[in-house]
């Protein structure tokens, strides 16, 4: 049971950093500091979208639900819970590059914002 827990936990920390990465961007015009973190959470992500890698907290929570005797799954953690929500069918590499694209573009225009803002 402590497995399956565990697993749980980590999708809801790996969910919130994809959150973060997509939107933490909009915390900086109150909390600069949170640029320290945000950028390179954003840079993590953006190569894990275009170089196709897996993030390890994927296989840890295939590792942690197997242990607890519950099925794992192919692909990543995108593909798996993410995907779902933004689209009805799979992940090909197209889209993973228009995700990192996307991510990339929507947090220039926050930090173009940003930096305007401060002049």
């Amino acid at each position: 049971m402590s497995f399956i827990i565990a697993a749980n936990a980590i999708v809801i920390v790996h969910f919130a950093f994809v959150c973060f990465v997509i939107g933490g961007g909009l915390l900086v015009p109150r909390w600069r500091w949170i640029a320290l973190i945000h950028v390179p959470s954003v840079i993590w992500a953006v190569l894990i979208e275009f170089q196709g890698w897996v993030c390890p907290l994927t296989p840890l929570e295939q590792q942690l639900r197997e242990a607890g005797n519950q099925a794992g799954y192919s692909g990543g953690f995108v593909e798996h819970y993410i995907l779902h929500l933004l689209y009805p069918e799979y992940l090909d590499r197209d889209i993973q590059i228009a995700l990192g694209t996307l991510v990339v573009v929507v947090n220039l225009i926050i930090y173009a914002y940003v930096a305007t803002r401060q002049k």
